[in-house]
């Protein structure tokens, strides 16, 4: 199991995020902006953090009237890959999205993400659909989803 810890994402841990998804392909990362409007929001953004440095970091998207948290973002530093730290935010998200009253968490995934699909499918995610030119090149997604137990 990671020796990171996961608590709430603050203001001050933005450049840390930002700087996270420097792997992520340049559509896909989240600009200063961006984190800014998703830590005052209808969502919770989670830091995991290990010797003090953050080394992942998930979002999830809450929407009043519904009972489906959305994960919207998950990444891990390359040098903790591996070690546990992506399934303790998926956990951390599940159950803030349990306490919320949600049935079940979503996401989208990038087709070609194959070790992403693995990591969802191994915490149970199944995909429910495909969404062609989902994303601004062209690549389709893998929506996939999860039931939670209330």
């Amino acid at each position: 199991m990671t020796t990171a810890r996961i608590r709430p994402a603050i203001e001050t841990d933005i450049p840390a995020l930002v700087a996270l998804e420097q792997n992520f392909p340049p559509d896909d990362r989240f600009p200063v902006r961006t984190w800014r409007r998703l830590l005052r929001g209808q969502s919770m953004a989670y830091a995991a953090v290990s010797d003090d440095e953050i080394c992942g970091a998930a979002v999830y998207l809450y929407r009043t009237g519904t009972k489906v948290a959305r994960l919207y973002s998950i990444t891990v530093a390359p040098s903790h890959r591996g070690k546990g730290v992506a399934a303790a935010l998926l956990a951390a998200g599940e159950a803030d999205a349990r306490n919320r009253g949600c049935d079940r968490v979503r996401l989208e995934v990038r087709q070609s993400n194959a070790t992403a699909i693995r990591l969802y499918e191994r915490h149970d995610f199944r995909v429910m659909a495909k969404i062609p030119s989902y994303y601004p090149d062209g690549e389709t997604a893998a929506r996939m989803e999860k039931p939670i137990l209330l």
